[in-house]
């Protein structure tokens, strides 16, 4: 089925195996697959709960460094969508950005910037 792109902001694929931590457990929910100003694509193993609140850390990869070397961010996400992956055992998840400091939302804006 082809829908629209509904999206506001685009988005920007990770590009290394990212993973982001629930920062209340401190355990891994999945690995980054792509992320923008407003949302992220997480691709996880276990469907999360309808509409569930995260606050999460990750790290964004720095010019010519690797994504573990540089500063986490941490941000509060909602979930907005999931569904199984084409990949067994894999489920993509749209998750929304409500929550963000301004120096987090900075190094993200400056890293979404980069090419």
């Amino acid at each position: 089925m082809n829908t629209p792109n509904q999206r506001r902001a685009e988005r920007k694929r990770a590009g290394v195996n990212a993973v982001v931590t629930d920062t209340i457990s401190g355990q891994p929910i999945g690995h980054l697959g792509n992320l923008s100003s407003t949302g992220m694509l997480l691709i996880i193993a276990q469907a999360p709960r309808s509409e569930a609140i995260y606050q999460v850390s990750m790290s964004l990869p720095g010019s010519g460094r690797l994504l573990t070397e540089s500063q986490p961010i941490e941000i509060g996400i909602q979930e907005q969508w999931h569904e199984a992956a084409a990949s067994s055992g894999q489920i993509w998840a749209g998750y929304r950005i409500v929550a963000i400091t301004d120096a987090d939302a900075a190094r993200l804006d400056n890293w979404l910037s980069q090419a």
